[in-house]
């Protein structure tokens, strides 16, 4: 059976964690959301890691959502997508509540949930020909479970152009928009995520810890995470199960454009 991940610690402490899926984009599904949760709480307490690499194998980033995975959602109560969605945000939770760094490598195309994964990152560095996006409304969805990571990278105003439209842009507007910090160009893309992991190993890892804490700490006095997330998960759940949102995912899945698009 395929690996969903690989993951590779080096003797500087650098974990490399590759999403390797590359024939579907390195989408997620129920398994690989379930594998990446209890290895970043399993990293939490693995001394021998300083910080974390991320990074897709392949031509893509990641895709978001395994068309497999949307194909069995098509037929779930609006109950079952609730708990279904949980564990996305769990996930997510888990990854971007990490106590040390995460340093995405972002290598393609990083879309929907994909883009989602790029905002839980602490430091991201762009390929030059990366396209990015959160394209769930061209599906009729939205990108609920992702938008509280989303919206504290690139604001109300980036989030209202971006999550209404589905546009996707490339790595220059990523980085003016706050989403990613760095664009390389392709033959310097490795010698730049290196120059970018020397500089936050430099630092105090018990300060680069509580660094994050306080970041956390000043954000939590303005949210209730738990409302925060049930209010996410239920807004998913029923769209999925909605006429639009069930429109747009057989569309998907058909191969052909939704209703809206057709007049």
């Amino acid at each position: 059976m395929t690996t969903l991940y690989l993951k590779e610690t080096d003797q500087r402490g650098v974990t490399t964690i590759t999403l390797n899926r590359p024939e579907i984009h390195n989408a997620f599904n129920d398994e690989l959301i379930d594998s990446l949760t209890k290895e970043f709480l399993s990293l939490e307490n693995e001394e021998t890691t300083r910080l974390v690499v991320l990074t897709g194998a392949g031509k893509s980033f990641c895709a978001g959502a395994d068309l497999n995975w949307m194909k069995a959602m098509v037929d779930y109560t609006k109950e079952e997508n609730f708990e279904d969605s949980m564990k996305l945000a769990n996930m997510f939770e888990a990854m971007n509540s990490f106590s040390k760094p995460i340093i995405g490598k972002i290598n393609g195309a990083a879309l929907g949930g994909g883009s989602g994964l790029v905002a839980i990152c602490d430091h991201v560095i762009v390929h030059e020909n990366a396209k990015l996006g959160f394209t769930e409304v061209m599906l009729g969805l939205v990108p609920a479970v992702i938008s509280p990571y989303v919206m504290n990278k690139i604001g109300h105003s980036n989030a209202r152009s971006l999550f209404l439209t589905g546009e996707r842009f490339d790595a220059e507007k990523a980085v003016a928009i706050g989403l990613a910090h760095h664009i390389s160009l392709g033959r310097y893309f490795e010698r730049d995520t290196n120059d970018i992991i020397e500089k936050f190993l430099k630092a105090g890892p018990q300060a680069q810890r509580m660094a994050k804490k306080l970041i956390f700490g000043v954000d939590d006095r303005s949210t209730d995470k738990e409302k925060v997330k049930t209010f996410t998960c239920e807004t998913i759940a029923k769209m999925r199960t909605s006429d639009e949102g069930q429109e747009g995912m057989n569309a998907l899945l058909e191969k052909r454009k939704p209703n809206w698009m057709e007049s």
